[in-house]
């Protein structure tokens, strides 16, 4: 499968299931209880991408290198409040200092 089509088969299927999310009923996601759960469902999600990119080694292992100090930079970056902008170029320049050190 050639890299165009598989880029069109995501876009594709991007599409469609955020149409699908148009087409749900409401009684599905009404209620206070369901509706707290379907709010913290995507930064539950990005958490585990997270921890699983940060954390993630091969064959189960924990392998650590210079993202988890990125992640712990961002993390202090955002207890000071900073802008998200500021965040990202911070954990950035942290990893790549790393790196540049020769540490992961």
């Amino acid at each position: 499968m050639s890299s165009w089509t598989l880029v069109l088969v995501a876009s594709g299927l991007a599409y469609v299931t955020k149409l699908a999310g148009y087409l749900v009923p409401e009684s599905w996601v009404e209620g206070p209880r369901r509706s707290r759960v379907l709010t913290l469902l995507p930064v539950a999600l990005l958490a585990g991408l997270v921890a699983i990119q940060t954390f993630g080694g091969d064959g189960g292992s924990l392998h650590v290198d210079a993202r988890l100090a990125a992640v712990a930079a961002a993390i202090l970056l955002l207890l000071l409040r900073a802008n998200f902008l500021v965040v990202v170029i911070g954990a950035a320049a942290v990893a790549a200092g790393l790196r540049a050190l020769g540490w992961g």
